[in-house]
């Protein structure tokens, strides 16, 4: 039994893709943006900046925060020390603690950031 192949044939290329209209994030940007949001993917992490914003002018004591989240003081440490690398929160030493205030507007600024990326999705 034969088999009957069909022939191959070469079509026209036509584009399929649109144009971009918009201004893109350029790698860089991404790797940056990527890494601020990690910084907030993790559940202790926002409980700590909730825990901050909900204390006397935006500033906890690291000795108010271990309690509160149920972690040791060396986790909530590493967990603040990502947040202050990421611009959420800004540490100040004072004696032997150290006080982690709220960066006003960071949160809006990634959203408004974000936003002028990804303006288009829906």
């Amino acid at each position: 039994m034969a088999l009957d192949l069909l022939p191959v044939t070469s079509a026209p290329s036509t584009g399929c893709c649109t144009p971009t209209t918009g201004s893109t994030m350029s790698a860089e940007d991404a790797e940056r943006t990527a890494r601020t949001l990690k910084a907030l993917a993790d559940p202790a992490r926002l409980r700590l900046l909730s825990i901050i914003a909900a204390h006397d002018g935006g500033e906890a004591c690291v000795c108010d925060l271990t309690e509160p989240v149920g972690l040791s003081q060396p986790t909530v440490s590493h967990h603040l020390k990502v947040l202050t690398e990421a611009g959420f929160v800004t540490r100040e030493k004072r004696g032997v603690w150290a006080y982690y205030t709220l960066v006003p507007d960071a949160v809006q600024q990634l959203s408004a950031h974000l936003g002028q990326h990804l303006a288009g999705v829906r």
